[in-house]
């Protein structure tokens, strides 16, 4: 039986082409690879016969979405990127075991996503952005601007928090109704990936529930090293610390209708750094 999801997925490409964007492929270093959106007019026509040419650097003010654990950068971010384009020059990475992305080294941190998404920015000719980050992406944005603030100018993170603690975690399965982030995060079942996107998504999506069978092919592939994600992501309450951010924190802000912003590690809230 055809999967609807991995139909449409050509003509999302094709839409996200007409927005300004077009995927790129990048070696970030010797068995890692990452796939971007990059902006259309930063790319060359290849010659034929002839590899692509590196990309330009952007000519307007970058802004980088990151996705969560929900879906792949293109699908969580369709319908912001035509917004944006006209002012912006927009990036949209897969991170590492989404999309096309994929590494054979074992570190599985946030430490990690963010050292392998700011290499990846800086060979695009990326040298000062501002980084919108979703869910998990929040968490690598927030990693990225403490490790890399010449490249991090502002930080917007929704349904996110700084860090993922023991008491977090548990305080915000136990008022979700799961037992682990495993359960929620990476579904296994049509059931269990409608209670996925009803806490993903700010407004009730109703899709059959044929698509939500297709979508949990499509886009959940990679479980293993997606629960080692996972597993990476929890600190100790003992061992969790206050970054300290170049950037100054706490300016609220209203993005696509989410709460505004009122403090460091409240998952749900809208947290600005610039």
């Amino acid at each position: 039986m055809v999967n609807l999801v991995e139909v449409q997925k050509p003509l999302l490409h094709g839409l996200m082409k007409m927005a300004g964007v077009k995927p790129y492929t990048l070696e970030i270093e010797p068995g890692t690879v990452m796939n971007f959106w990059v902006p259309l007019e930063t790319l060359k026509t290849p010659i034929k016969g002839q590899n692509q040419e590196p990309p330009a650097k952007p000519s307007k003010p970058v802004v980088v979405l990151i996705h969560g654990f929900a879906a792949e950068g293109i699908v969580t971010w369709q319908f912001q990127v035509g917004a944006l384009t006209k002012k912006y020059s927009v990036y949209v990475p897969d991170l590492l075991f989404f999309g096309g992305s994929i590494t054979d080294k074992t570190d599985r941190s946030p430490d990690f996503q963010a050292e392998c998404l700011a290499t990846g920015l800086r060979k695009l000719g990326v040298e000062r952005c501002t980084l919108v980050g979703f869910s998990y992406g929040g968490m690598v944005a927030f990693k990225m601007a403490e490790r890399h603030p010449d490249l991090v100018q502002a930080v917007v993170a929704s349904g996110s928090v700084v860090a993922m603690t023991d008491t977090i975690n548990e305080t915000m399965l136990k008022s979700m109704g799961f037992s682990s982030s495993s359960e929620l995060l990476l579904p296994t079942s049509v059931k269990g990936m409608k209670a996925l996107l009803s806490v993903a998504a700010h407004k009730k999506l109703w899709f059959p529930d044929r698509l939500h069978k297709d979508f949990l092919e499509v886009m959940f592939n990679n479980r293993k090293e997606r629960g080692e994600l996972l597993e990476a992501l929890l600190i100790g309450n003992k061992d969790a610390t206050v970054p300290h951010f170049p950037q100054a924190t706490g300016r609220k802000c209203i993005i696509s209708g989410h709460k505004e912003g009122r403090s460091l590690g409240s998952p749900g809230e809208t947290l600005c750094l610039q």
